[in-house]
């Protein structure tokens, strides 16, 4: 498996790209929530990691009622986290320091006061008004289908004149009708918009959602297709239609030199997730099967060949990510019980009851976190870390309810504990109020604890997890290279495969040492056992 060198308009397929969600990551003004100024004082900190791109989760005005993900104007910033000029800045001091930006995009829905939706409200049922989101007629006090919303509760909420208005996610994020001309032209204004301000790329949020076949009368929610079984003709989701949007978008990508990057967010299976990656699609699609997979040598293996095979076959580059936003903190994940019982196998250990059950071996997830990382970093593609992640930060289970945010805890009545425990500002110092964050406390409580994964406590230390990602990052700079990869087939339990100029990766995941090749070795996730490398360890050599 081969490919050209990346040239300037392929730097995202090899990039280390970094996850910030701004509201809590630095706080400038000390209200408690980060902004776009606290992210600019901490550009040096990005430099030092070591990073190609940040990748900035939603900064637009919003409610909050999904953590930025309800946007009520897409082409402005909200007040709280700063100004267009404060944006401008961010964006020339990232590209001085020769680190790109990506922006996510919200195309499958707005919030319900985005000024589309406020004048929908306003007019009468059976208006053009209406036709930008997807209106319905119930019978009676019953919605049009027993659709679930992804978090909770009824996909359909009423309005007072008695229609009904569908929304996939929390009802203040009305899904907009994308047979809509109107919804099509203005998300490309959008584009151009940020495009124009020097954005490099475009993460698009559940990019497999925007077309739905909403023929009456609509099918049960018992009798729909199961995603991997759907193949195109599930009415919600991954629908063969959402790709002619694709198209027109990467037409406006391309006006750009270089063209402006883009990656689907696409919960699909591997097979469908190919055409979101085309060249004349978004050109890349995440791929969350490492997320996904239990700390298992077959499942890395098979994981790994799969997605090399499908980026070969479309001409993209593979994803790799282990946390962000939506998920339990990989260095958490890792250290819950490695069974079916274990709740985060589909990458949703979010959805335990209270968040610390069952009981996390923290020395053996951030062990296994090490390791991770190190193989992640050595494989062919992007690799997306999430903030804080470089900190070995465990997740926040702990948050008392008075405290949450997340929508899936409300409307699933506090079943579901949702993604608050990922989304704690990360600490900067040792102690203070936020440990670093801002001079006002965070949104979210900080534990106590927090204070010992801190950058001030790990700066300069040479075993630290960040430490360890700084080195990473650097090794990896000077050896990545394009898409070629050779197995070195040995200890069934041992992952181990040689990159180009002989650099190696060399994985434990059992319970005992194992001989080392006869190598040198550049870094190591543990300390080395002699020549032996210890469980759950990962070795680079050349």
């Amino acid at each position: 498996m081969t490919s050209p060198q990346p040239t300037d308009a392929d730097w995202w397929r090899q990039a280390v790209v970094y996850q910030i969600y701004p509201r809590s990551f630095a706080d400038s003004d000390g209200d408690g929530v980060g902004d776009l100024q606290g992210i600019l004082s901490r550009v040096p900190y990005l430099i030092d990691l070591g990073i190609d791109a940040v990748w900035l989760s939603p900064f637009y005005p919003s409610a909050l009622a999904d953590g930025g993900y309800d946007v009520d104007d897409y082409r402005n910033v909200d007040p709280r986290l700063g100004t267009l000029d404060d944006f401008g800045q961010l964006v020339e001091a990232l590209h001085a320091a020769n680190i790109k930006l990506i922006v996510d995009i919200v195309p499958n829905h707005t919030s319900d006061r985005h000024v589309w939706f406020q004048e929908a409200l306003e007019a009468q049922p059976g208006t053009p008004a209406r036709d930008r989101y997807i209106f319905r007629d119930g019978e009676g006090d019953q919605p049009p289908s027993d659709w679930d919303s992804i978090f909770g509760g009824s996909a359909w909420a009423q309005t007072p004149d008695g229609q009904w208005y569908l929304h996939l996610f929390a009802a203040e994020q009305p899904d907009l009708n994308w047979a809509h001309p109107e919804v099509r032209d203005d998300f490309l204004t959008t584009l151009r918009f940020w495009s124009d301000r020097g954005v490099d790329g475009f993460r698009v949020d559940v990019a497999h959602a925007l077309v739905k076949d909403l023929t009456e009368p609509f099918k049960s929610k018992t009798e729909l297709p199961r995603m991997s079984e759907s193949n195109g003709v599930h009415p919600l989701f991954d629908r063969d239609e959402v790709h002619e949007i694709y198209r027109d978008w990467r037409k406006v990508l391309n006006e750009y030199d270089p063209p402006r990057s883009a990656v689907a967010e696409a919960f699909v299976p591997a097979a469908r997730r190919a055409r979101y990656a085309s060249a004349d699609g978004l050109g890349q699609a995440f791929n969350f099967d490492l997320l996904q997979a239990n700390w298992d040598y077959a499942k890395f293996r098979r994981v790994i060949e799969e997605n090399l095979a499908l980026a070969d076959q479309n001409g993209s580059s593979s994803t790799w990510v282990f946390s962000n936003h939506d998920v339990v903190r990989h260095a958490t994940r890792y250290g819950l019980p490695n069974d079916p019982t274990g709740g985060w196998q589909d990458g949703k250990a979010w959805l335990l009851s209270n968040g610390t059950e069952p009981t996390v071996d923290v020395e053996l997830g951030l062990r296994r976190a090490r390791a991770a990382i190190m193989l992640m970093l050595a494989l062919p593609g992007s690799a997306y870390l999430y903030q804080g992640e470089e900190l070995g930060l465990q997740e926040v289970g702990e948050l008392p309810a008075a405290n949450l945010q997340d929508p899936a805890y409300f409307r699933s009545k506090g079943a579901e504990k949702g993604r608050d425990g990922c989304r704690v500002p990360i600490p900067w110092t040792v102690g203070g109020l936020s440990f670093g964050f801002g001079t006002g406390g965070s949104h979210l409580l900080q534990p106590k604890w927090f204070g010992q994964y801190s950058v001030e406590a790990q700066d300069g230390v040479a075993e630290s997890t960040l430490s360890l990602y700084r080195k990473a990052l650097a090794v990896r700079r000077g050896l990545q290279t394009a898409n070629e990869l050779t197995w070195n087939d040995g200890v069934d339990w041992v992952l181990h495969f040689t990159r180009p100029g002989g650099w190696q990766s060399i994985t434990n995941f059992g319970e005992a040492p194992v001989e080392l090749p006869d190598a040198a070795v550049v870094l190591s996730s543990s300390p080395l056992e002699g020549a032996k490398l210890p469980a759950d360890t990962t070795a680079w050599l050349i």
